[in-house]
């Protein structure tokens, strides 16, 4: 593939979230380029949101920076890098290496958290590095092993459009992922017999596509999804033969559920009408998958919300 400026065409990824869709550059000429979605990508079949549509605009060198600048003045880069020095040197002076923090970018490969958590520990020695990384998806990183021994994601994209009942949790799928929740929505009107529920305190642009809405109180995910678990166990749709070899601590986890379960109504708050009707929907539903969004993550307990969803 060549555009009209003779340089090739370049099959990329998007970087503006987690989707991964593929993009199309065309190299204009002019440090820009024209930007079009991959149509043989499986993430995103040629869609792209507003965001990655605009990528081409962001390629260009007008108002970057190109060069160092102390106090708003051009520096060298010898000089930039000894005033950063001077002030680490003060700081870790006056008030001792726990002074000092770095808070790193969540766009950086694996190379570069290697080099910024060395220089932070070895060279630094402060532990005080951190990213959005870690309020993105460590608390999903630390349930996945808790849940599976390894950090991995059970599902792919087309099981989004395959299941018979998607539960979307504390995720507006609508604005964070577009491309995602318009491949969901499509999928809706192609089969309307799938049916989407959105567990969101807020009411979002999600909820659009939703047969129900939970609306429930802000941290109450866990008593939601244990109430849940034990409603599953009382109609017996436990795979006997699936907990007894496939699962540890199976029981505990039940004995956990049945105890937290009584309260969960006064804890999210939700109307009998809207347990029950959740209840019913999962119980009667073969395939279900449940997606969660980084409203979900962030939170002080965000790992055992997600461990209560696995389990």
């Amino acid at each position: 593939m060549e555009c009209t400026t003779g340089t090739p065409a370049v099959r990329t990824t998007c970087p503006c979230c987690g989707l991964g869709c593929g993009v199309i550059a065309e190299p204009d000429g002019r440090g820009g380029a024209a930007i079009a979605g991959d149509p043989a990508h499986t993430a995103n079949h040629g869609r792209l949101s507003s965001k990655g549509a605009a990528l081409g605009e962001t390629l260009d060198l007008v108002d970057r920076l190109l060069h160092p600048e102390v106090n708003g003045k051009r520096a060298s880069w010898d000089f930039a890098l000894d005033a950063v020095a001077a002030g680490f040197r003060r700081a870790f002076e006056c008030f001792g290496q726990e002074s000092v923090a770095l808070y790193v970018s969540g766009q950086q490969p694996t190379e570069g958290y290697y080099a910024a958590n060395k220089i932070a520990k070895g060279v630094l020695g402060t532990g005080n590095i951190d990213s959005n990384s870690r309020l993105c998806m460590a608390s999903a990183v630390a349930a996945h092993i808790r849940a599976f021994g390894e950090d991995v994601v059970p599902c792919t994209y087309e099981d989004l459009e395959c299941c018979d009942l998607l539960v979307l949790v504390g995720s507006n799928l609508a604005w964070c992922n577009p491309v995602l929740f318009r491949r969901v929505a499509a999928a809706k009107a192609a089969r309307p017999e799938l049916r989407i529920v959105v567990v969101d305190p807020r009411r979002t642009a999600t909820c659009e596509e939703a047969d129900l809405h939970l609306p429930l109180a802000p941290g109450s995910d866990v008593a939601l999804f244990a109430a849940l678990l034990a409603k599953l166990e009382r109609r017996g749709l436990g795979e006997e033969t699936f907990l007894a070899t496939c699962t540890e601590g199976a029981e505990r986890a039940l004995a956990l559920a049945r105890a937290l379960a009584p309260a969960a109504a006064r804890r999210t708050g939700l109307d009998s009408d809207r347990f029950r009707a959740f209840f019913d929907l999962w119980c009667g539903t073969e395939r279900v998958v449940t997606l969660w969004g980084q409203g979900f993550d962030q939170s002080v307990a965000d790992t055992d919300k997600a461990t209560a969803i696995v389990n």
